[in-house]
């Protein structure tokens, strides 16, 4: 079951999950029982049931600890897709529109301090093409690249109590070449401005900063000195304090709101030194060449669907991913949990993060979009792990992007809202072809050629040695920058190849085939080799890490269990040695 803290990087003592046994209903009136947060389609749920429901009720009990009162008690979902209404003791109490992040109610005034009653009644739009869906069929049957639909709860749902006088939120920029950290925050509205904040940065327990500031402004900043401008000219081993896939080195935070010199919040946070940058057509992390080599993780389990059945496997997969020699993933078509992105801050892992696509563009399902876009980036700010914002995929959703100018302007906003917002990372306007302004030229192609077809495999290695070729759509068969826009010196990287479907697959399909773990390592080897050998290609995500459902082309079976040697796909992954790892 889920029961771990759901926000790790903004963390109070006191909370309580609503997590476990609900009651569940479906849009005919049928009873039945739920296990939270797990969607009613999948087997941890309980119901295991894959009926199109429009829509869904929850309901359960519970009781606040008495301790709580005089605080603000504050509900949060951590997604529900797709739109949902909230009741507490029969109280409207808020509601959310956009399936894939968080919002939190203030229930305070419905709350009667005895057996409270909660009810979220949630509709879905299964069959709608302008909602943003990800990977989520609009049929009951998956077929194709696409996977069985989630409606309903499928993150954690908790409550905690919020002093009068706290912290809304505190985000970290850190600047690697000055050895500082900018710190903002946001105090919340009952806040008196007279109070003053504490702060306590430490590393392995050698704190690095400790004072107090006065709280003049109800949003505010303030800027700390970590390890000073000593990173660029030696001694080295500053460098030793910046976050890095090999150094996952995390500054932990205390925060403390003061009233009357009495805590009235404490809050308990970390960030992470990194930096990263385009030099020379390369990715830079933390001023120094580096190659990414990603795998695509679309985040699905067999027995639950796009919730991880633990927060173990989170760290698993990750585990698993950097044993075969990989230093990041993208992650594909779905906005992960944060518990996903703590243990890649910990563990030290890249990630490109995203949004789930829509299909039919629309000027509302545009605007929707936007705001959940906003959400995710505003969500998602301090996990060092990020280094790429990656919001559209091969043109979903703007399938004429490449001559209608509405659409290109619509890909150009989401770019330079993504900078407008953070400019701590870089961001793809439309991953795969058709690109606008970009900060990295990412292509998808699977036409590297089967073990059995010498001929195609050789234009595939061709096509990475040439420019030309790259830019005709040769190898793409899309051209990757749409009318008007042009390739502007960016690194080029291959975020989707592969795709090889292994000899453990029956009934499932992937891109080209091997019959044996020693055919599959062959192929492997070549598209590595072939990338290895490419001046242009700076980058890899290979298709992909996990099979998922029909699609078993992934390096981990359904259950996430090694189908092939890691020692030796993390062998091949070594002959690439462009840059620091």
């Amino acid at each position: 079951m889920r029961y771990e803290y759901p926000r790790a990087d903004f963390v109070r003592e006191e909370w309580l999950t609503l997590n476990g046994d609900w009651r569940f209903f479906f849009d005919d009136g049928s009873e039945h029982k739920i296990q939270v947060p797990f969607v009613y389609q999948c087997e941890k749920s309980g119901i295991n049931d894959q009926r199109i429901s429009r829509c869904v009720t929850y309901q359960r009990e519970f009781a606040l600890s008495p301790e709580w009162r005089g605080n603000h008690i504050i509900l949060h979902f951590g997604a529900v897709d797709y739109q949902c209404k909230v009741y507490l003791n029969d109280f409207y109490a808020g509601g959310h529109v956009g399936g894939h992040t968080p919002f939190q109610l203030d229930i305070t005034n419905f709350v009667n301090w005895n057996l409270e009653k909660i009810s979220v009644v949630i509709e879905d739009f299964p069959t709608d093409e302008t909602i943003a869906r990800g990977k989520q069929f609009w049929l009951e049957n998956p077929k194709f690249i696409w996977y069985t639909g989630s409606t309903g709860i499928w993150q954690s749902v908790w409550i905690e109590p919020q002093p009068e006088a706290s912290f809304e939120w505190i985000r970290f920029t850190p600047d690697v070449d000055e050895g500082q950290v900018k710190i903002s925050y946001r105090l919340s509205n009952d806040t008196p401005l007279s109070c003053c904040s504490k702060w306590k940065i430490t590393l392995h327990e050698k704190t690095y900063f400790s004072g107090e500031l006065i709280c003049s402004e109800q949003e505010d900043h303030f800027t700390v000195t970590v390890f000073g401008n000593h990173v660029l000219s030696g001694p080295f081993h500053f460098e030793g304090l910046c976050w890095s896939p090999d150094n996952p080195i995390l500054f932990d935070v205390t925060a403390q709101l003061l009233v009357d010199e009495k805590i009235a919040d404490t809050v308990k946070s970390y960030f992470g030194m990194r930096k990263i940058t385009i030099e020379n057509r390369m990715l830079y992390l933390n001023n120094h060449p580096y190659y990414p080599k990603l795998i695509l993780d679309q985040g699905y389990w067999k027995e639950s669907l796009l919730t991880a059945p633990t927060d173990e496997a989170f760290k698993a997969d990750i585990l698993r991913a950097k044993s075969m020699g990989f230093n990041g993933c993208r992650k594909h078509e779905k906005v992960e949990d944060p518990r996903f992105l703590y243990w890649a801050d910990q563990l030290g892992f890249l990630v490109w993060g995203g949004m789930a696509s829509f299909i039919s563009y629309t000027p509302d399902t545009a605007a929707q979009f936007m705001r959940e876009w906003v959400e995710v980036l505003q969500r998602d700010y301090n996990h060092p792990s990020i280094i790429v914002w990656d919001m559209l995929n091969e043109s979903w959703g703007v399938p004429q992007i490449y001559h209608n100018t509405k659409q290109q302007h619509y890909s150009l906003a989401l770019y330079h809202l993504a900078h407008s917002l953070d400019s701590t990372r870089l961001v793809i306007s439309n991953d795969g072809w058709e690109m606008t302004e970009t900060d990295i030229c990412a292509i998808h192609s699977y036409r590297h050629g089967a073990s059995d077809d010498p001929l195609q495999q050789q234009v595939f290695a061709n096509c990475l040695k040439d420019w030309n070729k790259i830019n005709s759509g040769k190898i793409i068969g899309r051209l990757p920058f749409v009318k008007g826009y042009h390739y502007k010196d960016q690194p080029v990287i291959l975020t989707e190849f592969g795709g090889i479907c292994g000899a453990t697959s029956e009934d499932g399909w992937g891109y080209t085939c091997a019959d044996s773990e020693e055919e599959f390592l062959s192929s492997y080897r070549r598209l590595i080799e072939a990338l290895h050998d490419s001046e242009i290609i700076c980058g890899f995500c290979y298709t992909q890490l996990a099979d998922v459902q029909q699609e078993t082309n992934g390096l981990l079976d359904h259950m996430h269990e090694f189908k092939y040697d890691p020692e030796k796909i993390r062998e091949i992954n070594q002959i690439i040695k462009k840059g620091r790892n």
